[in-house]
C-alpha cells in the first residue's frame, strides 16, 4: 500500500500498487499529450506560414496577368475610338478574344480549385487509411513487447514464479524438486530451491533462489545489488551451484530491463532477472547442465574408485566455459531484438506524428483554397473592379 496526500484538503489516504501505478500512468499520458500538442502546434504553423507564402505569390502572378489582360483591353479600346468601322470591328473582334481568354483563364482557375479539393480529399482519405495500418502496427509490436513483459495483476512476486513453474513441471521438468527454502538455522534462507537429480542420484543442477518484488522494500529504496551477498551466501550454505535475483526492483534501470544480468564477477554463478525470463533462464542452466552431465556421471565413478580426476575436471571446466561464452553471444543476441522492437515502435510513432500533422495542414490549406475567388483577389483593387465592371457592362 502507498500512502499519498491530497495537495487540496491535506487529506491522507492510502491506495494499493494497481491504483498507485494507474495514477502514475495518468500523470505521464497527460504530459505525453502536452508534448503532441505542442509538436501538431509548431508544425501547423510552419504549414499555415508556408500557405500564406504560396498564396501571395500566387495573387501577384494573378494580379500581374489581369494587369497585362487589363492594358491589352485599354489598348483595344484605344484603338476602336480612333479608327474606322472596320477597324473597330477587327479590334472588337480581338477584344472578344481576349475576354474569351480571361473567361477560360477564370474557367480554369475554378476548374484548378475543384481538382486540388478532390485530390485533398483522397489524399486525406490515403492519409487515415495508413494512419491506421501504422497504428495497427505499433499495437503489434507492443503486444509482442508485452510478451517479453509480466503483469503481475492480484498475485505476489513469488507466488508468479511457483505458477509459472507448476505448470509446466509435469511436462518440462518431472524429476525436479522446486520449493520454500524453509531452513534459517544458519539465520538466513533464500525463498526457492531448485534441484535435480539423475537417477543415480547425482546433481544435474541447483539454483538458489531470491524474489524481490517493487513494492518490497518502497520505503528503504533498495537496490538489486542490496541483496547480492547474502543471496551468495544462501547458495554457498544450502550448497546450490547457481543463484538468481528475480526482481521488479529498479524498473527504470535499462540494465536490468534488458532483462538477464551476469554478475558473476561480483559473486560467482550469480544472476540479476526480470520475472519473464524466470522460466527460460532455469531452462538455460538445466540444458546446459544436462550436457555436463555425462562427465559429471564418469567423474562420480572415477572418484568411486580413487582414480585420479584431473583429467576429468579440466573438461568439466571446459565445457563450462564454452557455456559461459555460448550464453554471452545467446544475451546480446537478445538484447539486439528488444533494441530492434522498440526502435520499430519508436519510428513508426514519428510517422504517425508526421502523418496526422500532414493531413491536418492539408485540410487548412484545402479550406483556404476554397476560401479564394476572383471577388476577393480583386478587393481594395479600385482599378481591377473597375475593369470588371466594364466587362459586365
Amino acid at each position: 500500500m502507498n500512502e499519498i496526500k491530497c495537495p487540496h484538503c491535506g487529506e491522507a489516504f492510502k491506495i494499493d500498487e494497481a491504483g498507485y501505478a494507474d495514477i502514475v500512468k495518468q500523470i505521464r499520458d497527460d504530459q505525453y499529450e502536452k508534448d503532441l500538442h505542442n509538436q501538431l502546434k509548431l508544425m501547423e504553423e510552419k504549414q499555415k506560414a508556408d500557405i500564406e507564402l504560396e498564396k501571395e505569390k500566387s495573387e501577384r502572378k494573378f494580379a500581374e496577368d489581369m494587369v497585362k489582360k487589363d492594358q491589352a483591353i485599354s489598348e483595344l479600346k484605344a484603338k476602336i475610338e480612333n479608327a474606322d468601322t472596320q477597324k473597330q470591328l477587327e479590334i472588337q473582334q480581338s477584344l472578344a478574344k481576349v475576354e474569351k481568354e480571361r473567361d477560360t483563364l477564370q474557367a480554369s482557375v475554378k476548374q484548378l480549385e475543384m481538382q486540388k479539393e478532390l485530390e485533398a480529399k483522397s489524399l486525406t482519405e490515403k492519409f487515415q487509411t495508413q494512419i491506421k495500418d501504422r497504428d495497427d502496427a505499433i499495437e503489434r509490436l507492443r503486444d509482442m513487447k508485452a510478451q517479453l513483459s509480466t503483469k503481475m495483476i492480484g498475485e505476489t512476486l513469488e507466488q508468479h514464479c511457483e505458477i509459472s513453474f507448476e505448470k509446466i513441471r509435469a511436462t518440462a521438468f518431472p524429476n525436479a524438486e522446486f520449493s520454500k527454502d524453509n531452513d534459517a538455522s544458519s539465520g538466513s534462507k533464500g525463498d526457492y530451491i531448485f534441484r535435480e537429480l539423475d537417477d543415480d542420484g547425482n546433481e544435474i543442477v541447483s539454483i538458489m533462489f531470491e524474489m524481490k518484488n517493487e513494492g518490497d522494500e518502497t520505503a528503504n529504496k533498495k537496490k538489486n545489488t542490496d541483496f547480492l551477498k547474502e543471496l551468495d551466501k544462501d547458495r554457498n550454505e544450502k550448497g546450490c551451484e547457481y543463484a538468481l535475483l528475480v526482481s521488479l526492483l529498479e524498473k527504470d534501470n535499462e540494465l536490468y530491463n534488458e532483462g538477464i544480468v551476469d554478475v558473476s564477477h561480483h559473486y560467482p554463478k550469480t544472476f540479476v532477472i526480470r520475472p519473464q525470463f524466470f522460466i527460460p533462464m532455469i531452462s538455460l542452466l538445466r540444458n546446459a547442465a544436462l550436457n555436463s552431465l555425462r562427465y559429471k556421471q564418469e567423474l562420480a565413478q572415477v572418484r568411486a574408485q580413487n582414480i585420479d580426476i584431473e583429467d576429468f575436471e579440466a573438461e568439466l571446466e571446459s565445457f563450462k566455459e564454452g557455456f559461459g561464452k555460448n550464453y554471452d553471444l545467446a544475451s546480446r543476441k537478445f538484447h539486439t531484438a528488444i533494441d530492434e522492437i522498440d526502435k520499430a515502435i519508436e519510428k513508426l510513432q514519428k510517422v504517425k506524428d508526421n502523418l496526422l500533422g500532414s493531413e491536418k495542414n492539408l485540410r487548412i490549406a484545402n479550406d483556404k483554397a476554397q476560401d479564394v475567388t476572383i471577388k476577393k483577389l480583386t478587393k481594395n483593387n479600385p482599378t481591377m473592379a473597375k475593369k470588371f465592371k466594364e466587362l459586365e457592362d
